[in-house]
């Protein structure tokens, strides 16, 4: 493996709108400042997505600003009955009126208007989440709150550009396996997650895109012991995977954890089983059998996973000059992924996401 990591403090942008490096990092290394892009306002992608889960439920909320639209967004898995209910509010061209944060570290991401309010609030080692969603589900509304703590030492950041165009980039920080506390309602159903088995995870992503792109991004955080088992108290293991967006020949956003430690991977493939018409395919769910087992493996022998479907959260949006096909497939990990000092650490029933997007802004 012949990866790049990257060293601050410093911009991550130099003065003429290029990243002054590309590469991996386990903090954000590097300050995001809007004002050194030199892309369009339009262009640019701001966003958090933040998701808590049990083995029972999860809740996901994303947070957008995404140049030609805003993206307010909450969805409710329902494990047990392989359900989901997802629901969004879509605003046109806020051009970075969200005003979103320019580091993960602190600060505060709202959104409120009549029917809908999210607030994301960081510092003091915590952070805070807050949602209200007016006739989420028909005539149920949603209400979410929830702490997450326990920020890992390690997380994954990627600095990433597009070799065909100098203005586009990626700036990703991936925290998985915080600890969640907290509660939701959705009409009569009412739900808490207990710090002792609820995790939280958090996307932070800044970026310039270009205008088609596929991505797979694969997460996932629970107790493992390491030899199978899923016993809590025992380890708190998380796991990310992706590819396919930018050019990441300085480095991929492949890692394992335990006990918030990080533990490097390279190269991935999801192994996703193709249809018989794959070939010709023009939408996601063409192309791909996405509730079939899926192999997961690295091309160094470190990683060898099946990832198995319980259900497909789809969520396409077609709006004039933004189109997206979004398949977030959530399941389980069966597996062993070999740490940095050669040790296999077998998982079992992990739970978690792999996901297939295809976007064109």
């Amino acid at each position: 493996m012949n990866e790049k990591r990257l060293e601050g403090p410093g911009p991550l942008h130099r003065e003429d709108g290029a990243l002054s490096a590309c590469g991996w990092a386990t903090q954000l290394e590097l300050a995001y400042d809007r004002t050194r892009i030199k892309a369009p306002g339009w262009r640019i992608k701001e966003w958090d997505y933040y998701l808590v889960n049990d083995g029972v439920y999860a809740v996901a909320l994303t947070l957008g600003d995404l140049g030609y639209l805003g993206l307010v967004s909450a969805s409710v898995i329902d494990f047990a009955q392989a359900a989901y209910k997802t629901t969004s509010v879509i605003t046109p061209f806020p051009l970075g009126r969200f005003r979103l944060p320019s580091t993960s570290r602190e600060g505060v991401s709202s959104f409120e208007n009549g029917r809908v309010s999210f607030r994301f609030e960081a510092g003091n080692g915590e952070r805070r989440l807050h949602a209200r969603f007016a006739q989420f589900d028909g005539d149920d509304d949603l209400v979410f709150d929830a702490v997450l703590s326990d920020e890992p030492e390690d997380t994954m950041v990627i600095a990433t550009p597009w070799a065909e165009d100098p203005l586009a980039f990626y700036y990703n920080q991936k925290i998985v396996a915080m600890r969640a506390r907290g509660s939701f309602k959705k009409g009569l159903l009412v739900h808490g997650f207990a710090p002792d088995d609820s995790f939280g995870l958090l996307d932070w992503g800044r970026g310039v895109w270009t205008r088609d792109n596929t991505w797979f991004w694969g997460v996932a955080q629970g107790w493992q012991d390491g030899r199978g088992g899923a016993r809590p108290g025992s380890h708190c293991f998380g796991l990310n995977l992706g590819y396919g967006f930018g050019d990441t020949s300085a480095a991929s956003e492949n890692m394992a954890f335990v006990d918030g430690v990080c533990h490097k991977l390279h190269r991935v493939d999801f192994g996703v089983p193709e249809k018989p018409a794959a070939a010709n395919a023009r939408k996601v769910a063409d192309r791909y059998d996405l509730l079939a087992p899926w192999h997961v493996t690295d091309d160094e022998g470190r990683l060898d996973v099946t990832f198995t479907p319980l259900l497909d959260r789809a969520d396409c949006i077609n709006a004039l000059v933004v189109c997206t096909d979004q398949h977030q497939v959530f399941g389980t990990f069966d597996g062993t992924v070999v740490l940095d000092d050669g040790t296999p650490f077998r998982i079992a029933g992990l739970q978690g996401s792999a996901e297939v997007v295809h976007n064109v802004y």
